[in-house]
């Protein structure tokens, strides 16, 4: 028997295969049920609707995004601040959300999917981003490459920042491609951060 962990990760994988083929409004949870080779109710009594799974989809993905940027942060070079670090972090999760076939898809068709969280407040992924984002700052306060302030004033910026920039990319479209966009957040975060 499957744990409850892993159905539930089958379920999102096969949300995700839905989105991205189909978009959110054409996925039904029936169709996700099929893809995932459960029955109906086993979705229906995780998730209402589509709207909740694919909340739960994308914090999955973003929450993914984020520890393999961490660990790839981790084997930074040796003697690098931690502003370096933190900068080489948001940039690859930007550049990492840039090449995400289920985030492009749902910016690109469905962006009022993402407004609460672009508007009004801090989801799940939010507060996952923060949680990482905060004691690398005070880390960096501490070292001296971070400028003063408080540790989660300068995330929040930081966050909003990346998601912001990423979320409305089509707007730098006629002036710069992904890696040049990703090229001048690192500058914009970098410039922030510096003391």
């Amino acid at each position: 028997m499957a744990s409850k962990r892993n159905v539930e990760d089958q379920i999102l994988d096969a949300a995700r295969a839905c989105v991205e083929a189909f978009g959110v409004r054409r996925t039904t949870l029936t169709d996700v049920a099929r893809r995932a080779g459960v029955s109906r109710p086993t979705v229906y009594r995780r998730w209402p609707d589509v709207t909740a799974l694919v909340a739960d989809l994308l914090t999955r993905e973003l929450r993914r995004i984020l520890l393999a940027e961490e660990e790839s942060a981790e084997h930074a070079l040796a003697g690098e601040g931690v502003r370096v670090r933190l900068v080489r972090h948001a940039a690859g999760v930007a550049r990492a959300m840039l090449d995400h076939p289920l985030f492009t898809r749902v910016v690109d068709t469905e962006p009022e999917l993402l407004a609460t969280y672009t508007f009004h407040r801090l989801g799940t992924s939010h507060r996952a981003a923060l949680e990482v984002l905060e004691p690398v700052i005070a880390e960096g306060q501490a070292d001296g490459s971070v400028r003063p302030g408080d540790p989660a004033v300068l995330a929040r910026l930081v966050l909003v920042t990346v998601q912001n920039t990423v979320t409305s990319r089509r707007l730098f479209a006629d002036l710069l491609d992904e890696p040049g966009l990703v090229a001048e957040i690192t500058d914009l975060l970098d410039g922030y951060l510096a003391p």
